[in-house]
């Protein structure tokens, strides 16, 4: 159990004072109810190590998805200024932008309701998925170097997609900057074999449909027209490249903190300034794995896709899929807020957090513009997701950042002990969600108990107003490694 002093400053916010070596307060975002869980494990005391760290600006921030994680919490986010602050690894995580790409399509769901484990083991044959999976892609060194510094447009290059993907992903699936001479042969080597696959882990292909809309305006133009519409969501991200990444520089940084000059509340917390070059290249190497992540997601879309049109017997006019949009993860990122009343550039890790962005923010595409940015959190197997749209508060206060998903509560561990003895697939039939997985400790690992309930979580963040409800979507049909 965590020890350090946390006070309630209002119904969804609770502060962690500055103690020791603190340089900025903490923040955790959470109802009384869960704050009761988050106090139990050691998350607020990582939201607290945070906050030591050199350049830190405004608070070390928790979402209420909030567990424990490598050095920073998951959930947690944090912004440093760019002279003064640092990079860490452990603050975007070893699976280097992890996200969520949301499809809609024009089927409704009593069209496919009895073909829907039809279709759910056709997207198990064709994706490939689970620990150690492979691609068919079959790509040279250097092609896949110009894939890691293209992102998601050299997917669409080769035919997975279209243009207008582009336009409804994150930073158009693409960060500048990225450089494949800061990334290790064991990463690219890695990275060749795994692109086009879905992972293990909590990784999943969800087959959906719309039960509820919240704001019809918004929905509508995010392409969620209408109740019993069928929508399909893809949760992965930069696979064995990404680990990799993380791993190599989280050696080289443990090694390099000892020159900095200030001592690390945790070793986990190893770091480098961003203006110093081991900052630089990790950076680089950072924004590498957040390209693969966003080709990656795009080829499954597109491999998604080709089953569906197959599998169904139909055109690709017919299935109508396109996609709603693109988020990551697990980041850093260069972007511009108000700090006490002056416009700063800053570094904003955000790891196991969503970007949020209000209507008429410079950084989203024309399509988004009017209505704000689409915030896809997906919850356990058996749920289902959400889709909320940004807000000006979350610029305010949280640097442009909500939840991911539903944050877990039990350890893999305690899950595999808690579901000895039962049928999780079938536990999941009887809710009306069709699932299937490379081994069956995936399921055990990943069932619904081990996670907070996704609707408190998107109601604090909704309630705080960090984002805003917008659609809920059910769980039919799963794929999980």
């Amino acid at each position: 159990m965590s020890d350090v002093r946390i006070e309630r400053l209002d119904a969804f916010r609770w502060i962690i004072p500055p103690a020791g070596g603190m340089r900025v307060p903490g923040i955790i975002y959470a109802d009384e109810r869960m704050m009761k869980v988050i106090e139990k494990d050691e998350s607020p005391q990582q939201v607290a190590n945070v906050a030591h760290l050199p350049g830190i600006v405004g608070h070390s921030l928790a979402m209420p998805d909030i567990h424990w994680g490598y050095g920073f919490p998951i959930g947690g986010v944090a912004a440093f200024d760019m002279e003064e602050g640092v990079i860490s690894p452990g603050g975007v995580g070893y699976d280097i932008n992890c996200g969520v790409r949301l499809m809609v399509t024009s089927l409704q769901i009593g069209e496919i309701e009895n073909r829907i484990r039809e279709i759910v083991i056709a997207l198990f044959r064709n994706i490939p998925a689970g620990v150690g999976s492979e691609s068919a892609l079959k790509l040279s060194v250097d092609e896949e170097k110009r894939m890691l510094r293209r992102g998601a447009a050299w997917a669409i290059d080769h035919g997975y997609g279209s243009d207008g993907d582009l336009a409804a992903t994150e930073d158009g699936g693409v960060m500048t900057g990225a450089d494949p001479s800061c990334v290790s042969d064991r990463a690219l080597d890695r990275g060749r074999k795994q692109l086009g696959t879905l992972g293990s882990g909590n990784h999943f292909l969800e087959l959906e449909v719309v039960e509820e809309i919240f704001d019809r305006q918004v929905a509508a133009a995010f392409g969620l027209v209408t109740e019993g519409q069928v929508a399909v969501a893809i949760h992965t991200g930069s696979r064995g490249f990404g680990y990799q990444v993380c791993d190599d520089y989280l050696a080289r940084m443990v090694k390099h903190s000892g020159t900095l000059g200030f001592a690390l509340p945790d070793r986990q917390l190893a770091c480098a300034y961003l203006a110093s070059d081991e900052g630089k290249e990790y950076l680089a190497a950072m924004a590498c794995a957040a390209n693969y992540a966003w080709t990656n997601r795009q080829i499954l879309m597109h491999l998604t896709a080709q089953t569906l049109e197959k599998t169904l017997q139909r055109s690709p006019r017919d299935i109508g899929m396109r996609l709603v949009y693109d988020v990551c993860h697990n980041i850093a990122k260069i972007e511009e807020f108000v700090i006490d009343g002056r416009k700063q550039r800053v570094c904003v890790h955000r790891k196991g957090a969503t970007r949020a962005l209000p209507p008429r923010h410079p950084a989203l595409s024309a399509q988004y513009r009017a209505v704000g940015q689409p915030v896809l959190i997906p919850g356990d197997m058996g749920t289902g997701s959400y889709v909320l749209v940004g807000t000006e508060r979350a610029v305010e206060e949280t640097f442009g950042s909500t939840c991911h998903g539903a944050g877990r509560v039990m350890s893999r561990s305690r899950a595999l002990k808690a579901s000895r003895n039962r049928s999780i697939p079938a536990e999941m039939a009887n809710r009306g969600v069709i699932v299937m997985a490379a081994g069956k400790k995936t399921l055990s690992e990943e069932m619904p108990e081990a996670y907070k309930d996704i609707e408190e979580v998107v109601d604090v963040v909704h309630q705080a107003g960090l984002s805003r409800k917008v659609a809920r979507l059910r769980a039919v049909g799963c794929i999980k490694g």
